[in-house]
């Protein structure tokens, strides 16, 4: 190899490390066409509440530098106030890290097609805990045919906890659910609810969510 050569590897090595990042700057970014905001990122106009009789929801659900705060307790949801059917919701999500030796059930999920009110309600959960994100739970639904789930796809395309991920679930109008991780499929399933508002979890884990986008199907 010639002097020439030589001089040109640390360049070339260079180059080829800018387009490999490049790469993986592109795959991170989303599509966002045809998605709009279903939560501001502001405040949570357009949201209720479904939280035990007292409870002040200001304490479970907060809003904080357009991130979407949920302390854990107590146990119930918040939920749009429309109703929604065939369509995709994406939204990032990511568990803050335990401090100072507490524990954590790192425990929330997102509920599609809520029927009525109630813990749970009659819906289908698009499991958020950390150790099975994206399991389909058919929550006093039926099920129609076999649902699916990928434990080992969502155990490669999580991230560590404490940092955002992004799930991408796809409702279409014959009740069927598609889910993704990180734009990996990990899940899929049918039942027999088509529409109904959207919802998410508070589950006894401290979960912060934003980018919550829905974009409608035709």
């Amino acid at each position: 190899m010639s002097t020439m050569s030589l001089r040109l590897l640390p360049v070339a090595t260079l180059l080829t490390g800018l387009a490999l990042l490049g790469t993986a700057r592109a795959a991170d970014e989303k599509n966002d066409a045809g998605f709009v905001a279903l939560f501001n990122g502001k405040d949570l106009s357009g949201w209720k509440f479904h939280l035990p009789k007292g409870t002040d929801p200001a304490k479970t659900w907060m809003v904080k530098e357009g991130i979407l705060i949920c302390s854990g307790k107590p146990t119930g949801y918040l939920y749009t106030d429309k109703s929604h059917k065939n369509y995709v919701l994406r939204y990032d999500w990511k568990y803050v890290k335990p401090q100072n030796g507490e524990k954590s059930t790192l425990n929330s999920g997102a509920l599609i097609h809520i029927q009525e009110h109630k813990i749970w309600p009659r819906s289908v959960e698009a499991q958020g805990a950390n150790a099975n994100h994206g399991f389909l739970y058919f929550l006093g639904c039926k099920k129609i045919g076999e649902a699916k789930y990928d434990k080992a796809a969502k155990d490669k395309a999580t991230k560590p906890v404490g940092e955002w991920n992004t799930t991408e679930i796809t409702c279409k109008a014959d009740g069927s659910i598609a889910v993704k991780i990180n734009g990996t499929p990990v899940s899929s399933g049918q039942s027999d609810l088509t529409e109904g508002p959207i919802g998410f979890q508070s589950e006894g884990a401290l979960i912060e969510f934003r980018n919550i986008k829905i974009k409608e199907l035709k």
